[in-house]
């Protein structure tokens, strides 16, 4: 039996009050130990709490994660898990959906072989262009950046006191 653990952070960027206990004793069950969670106010949806969470648990947690938290629709989330190689990565929205992908060791998505093939199939540019940007997230990645902003800009404004 391999008993070893790989790191793992999960960023709930929002996530609808009411949920708050229900996502916790969820994550708790998937990690086989209580976790410890820091919610604050997330000021670009209003209502909506967000979180970070880091972990150490047995490989392919992080898509028992990512496939747990979909269920609830309302989230917006990023969950990675990584080994020496590099990570796996989910991200979520409820207009999007799942995206998932594998970075290298600096966070560059790799593409894979059988993705690129597929978007060389046509001759369309534009369809070239819209596969690899559907390989490399980038309709997530401008759905959650301002989310993962907000606390750069709350110690930005920490500072400026």
């Amino acid at each position: 039996m391999n008993d070893k653990r790989y790191a793992g952070l999960l960023t709930i960027h929002s996530a609808p009050s009411a949920l708050r206990q229900h996502i916790e004793w969820g994550l708790n069950a998937i990690l086989g130990y209580t976790g410890e969670y820091s919610w604050r106010d997330q000021p670009l949806a209003p209502g909506t709490l967000r979180t970070i969470i880091e972990y150490r648990t047995p490989l392919g947690t992080a898509a028992k994660i990512a496939t747990s938290l979909k269920n609830w629709h309302y989230l917006r989330f990023e969950v990675q898990e990584f080994c020496s190689e590099g990570a796996e990565l989910f991200r979520f929205t409820p207009e999007l959906g799942m995206h998932r992908a594998f970075t290298d060791g600096t966070g560059s998505i790799l593409i894979s072989e059988n993705v690129i093939r597929k978007s060389l199939a046509t001759f369309d540019d534009l369809e070239i262009r819209e596969n690899l940007e559907a390989a490399l997230g980038s309709a997530w990645e401008l759905a959650l950046e301002p989310m993962r902003g907000v606390d750069l800009q709350e110690v930005q404004r920490l500072r400026a006191i």
